[in-house]
């Protein structure tokens, strides 16, 4: 049985829609290959998963022994926080919702075999 190497970030100030469409693409990736790809990535939400992706890959070297060589994404999913309500007002004293969407992101690396 292979072991699970989890990593969480928690009330990110990225809404989970975003986020996704990041997690998408280093989804199934080796995980040196997945810290490349987000390095270039030109999104707020993928400097925020490689800041992740890189405390998920030292919890493996440092508590587990593994080598960052054999790790792969597992799975990653964003999943929805607490939205922030701030109010704005409109024309003819209209009320107008601002949403401050936030999210919460999980990464589950494994050792391949």
């Amino acid at each position: 049985m292979a072991t699970d190497i989890h990593a969480t970030m928690r009330y990110v100030s990225a809404s989970a829609q975003k986020v996704r469409l990041v997690c998408d693409m280093v989804r199934n990736r080796s995980a040196n290959d997945a810290l490349n790809v987000l390095r270039y990535t030109p999104k707020n939400s993928a400097r925020i998963i490689h800041k992740l992706l890189t405390s998920a890959v030292s919890n493996a070297e440092e508590n587990f022994g593994v080598s960052r060589d054999n790790l792969y994404i597992y799975k990653i999913f964003a999943d929805e926080a607490p939205t922030r309500k701030w109010r704005r007002f409109g024309a003819r004293g209209r009320f107008k919702p601002l949403l401050r969407r936030s999210s919460h992101i999980t990464v589950i690396l494994r050792e391949q075999e």
